[in-house]
C-alpha cells in the first residue's frame, strides 16, 4: 500500500428532491459528503444517486453512532470491516444497493486510518471481483485530521439544517399544492401574504421566497423589503411573472434550484442555459442528465416534454432542441442527482 496521504474533510452536499415528469416524487436529502484530496469522493462514482451516512435528517442519536463507526469506536455492521459509505437516499436499505468500504487503522503507531477495496453491495458479502470499484482508493488518512473532523461533529455539528421556503400570495388553494409537493420531499415549506410583521429571526430561516399569482409589485417589493432589514440571505422565486408556466414539478425544480448554494467546484452540474435551438449543459464528472422541458401551449396549458436523459462525461455539451417541443413560453429543467438547474428558453438568441 502506498504510504502517500490523503486529505480527508467534510461539506455540506445535497441529494437534489423534485417532482419528476412522470408524477413521481424524488426525496430532498442534505447531508455530509466525504471530501478526499479537496474533491468529493461521490464524484468519484459515476452516476451514483445517494447520500452519506451523515444525513441532516436522522435522529441525533443514530447520526452520532455513524460518526463513531466512521472512528471505529464501534464494530462494522458487515463482514470484513466493512462500512457503508454511501446508501440509498429514499430508504437506505442495504438491498437496494450501497457503496461500502473496508476502514481500519494502520501504520507504525496504528494512528493512520486507511479507506480501502470500495464495493458495490446489495446484501451481506461484497464480491470485490464483480462489483469492486477498482479506481478508487486506497486512501490513507492521517488519525489526527480524520479524528478532528469527525469528532468536531460530536459535539452537535451536522449537516445543514432542514431548508425552508416561504411561499407568498392570496391564492391559498394554488399554493397549498405547491407547498405539499415540497412537503413530501422533504423541504419546508409555509404559507403566507404578508411577512412584514414576521420577526427577522424566523425570516433567516428561510432561504427561498416564492410567489404566487396575483401577487402585486408592492406586495413583492414590501416582502423584498422585509427580508432585507431582517438581513437574510434569500433567493426569490417569482411564479407569477409572465412566461412562467404554473406548474408545480417546475416550481419546485425553481425552489431546488434557489435553494441550492453549494460552491460550483463541488458540483457535476453547474450550468444551463437554452437559446439558439439549443440547450448548453456543462458538467464537471460524468453522470446522467435528464433534460426536460415544460411549456404553455395556446390554451395556457402546461405541456411537458422529455428531451434527454443519458449519461454525459465531464465538460461542456450543445444538446439540440426540437422546436416544435419549446416553442413559445418554455422552460427547462437539467436534473443530475445532486442538483437541479432551470432556465427559460430564449427564442431568437445564439447560446
Amino acid at each position: 500500500m502506498s504510504a502517500a496521504y490523503a486529505t480527508f474533510a467534510l461539506a455540506p452536499a445535497t441529494r437534489a428532491g423534485g417532482v419528476l415528469a412522470g408524477g413521481e416524487y424524488q426525496v430532498h436529502r442534505d447531508f455530509l459528503d466525504f471530501i478526499v484530496d479537496g474533491r468529493p469522493l461521490l464524484f468519484r462514482l459515476s452516476d451514483l444517486d445517494a447520500v452519506s451516512p451523515l444525513a441532516s435528517d436522522v435522529p441525533p442519536a443514530l447520526f452520532t453512532a455513524q460518526v463513531r463507526a466512521l472512528l471505529l469506536e464501534a464494530a462494522a455492521p458487515l463482514p470484513g470491516g466493512r462500512y457503508i459509505v454511501y446508501g440509498c437516499p429514499e430508504c437506505e436499505d442495504l438491498a437496494c444497493g450501497a457503496v461500502t468500504a473496508v476502514i481500519r487503522r494502520d501504520g507504525e503507531d496504528g494512528e493512520d486510518y486507511v479507506w480501502r477495496d470500495f464495493a458495490w453491495q446489495t446484501g451481506p458479502e461484497a464480491d470485490l471481483r464483480l462489483n469492486g470499484y477498482h479506481g478508487i482508493g486506497p486512501f490513507r488518512f492521517p488519525g489526527a485530521e480524520y479524528r478532528a473532523v469527525l469528532t468536531t461533529l460530536l459535539g452537535g455539528g451536522t449537516a445543514a439544517p432542514r431548508r425552508r421556503v416561504l411561499l407568498i400570495g392570496a391564492r391559498v388553494a394554488a399554493l397549498a399544492r405547491l407547498a405539499a409537493a415540497l412537503r413530501t420531499i422533504d423541504i419546508g415549506a409555509d404559507i403566507t401574504h404578508d411577512a412584514t410583521d414576521t420577526s427577522a429571526d424566523e425570516l433567516r430561516r428561510y432561504g427561498a421566497v416564492a410567489f404566487g399569482p396575483a401577487v402585486t409589485d408592492e406586495q413583492r417589493a414590501a416582502v423584498r423589503a422585509a427580508f432585507t432589514a431582517a438581513r437574510a440571505d434569500v433567493t426569490y422565486v417569482d411564479g407569477s411573472a409572465p412566461g412562467v408556466p404554473l406548474s408545480v414539478p417546475l416550481l419546485v425544480a425553481r425552489i431546488e434550484h434557489a435553494l441550492d448554494r453549494t460552491p460550483p467546484a463541488r458540483r457535476r452540474l453547474t450550468r444551463l442555459a437554452a437559446a439558439g435551438g439549443a440547450a448548453g449543459i456543462e458538467i464537471t464528472s460524468p453522470c446522467r442528465v435528464r433534460l426536460t422541458a415544460y411549456r404553455l401551449d395556446r390554451l395556457r396549458r402546461v405541456r411537458v416534454h422529455e428531451l434527454f436523459d443519458g449519461v454525459l462525461p465531464a465538460g461542456a455539451h450543445r444538446v439540440a432542441l426540437d422546436p416544435v417541443l419549446t416553442r413559445g413560453r418554455a422552460w427547462l429543467v437539467a436534473r443530475a442527482s445532486e442538483s437541479v438547474l432551470t432556465a427559460p428558453v430564449t427564442h431568437g438568441e445564439g447560446s
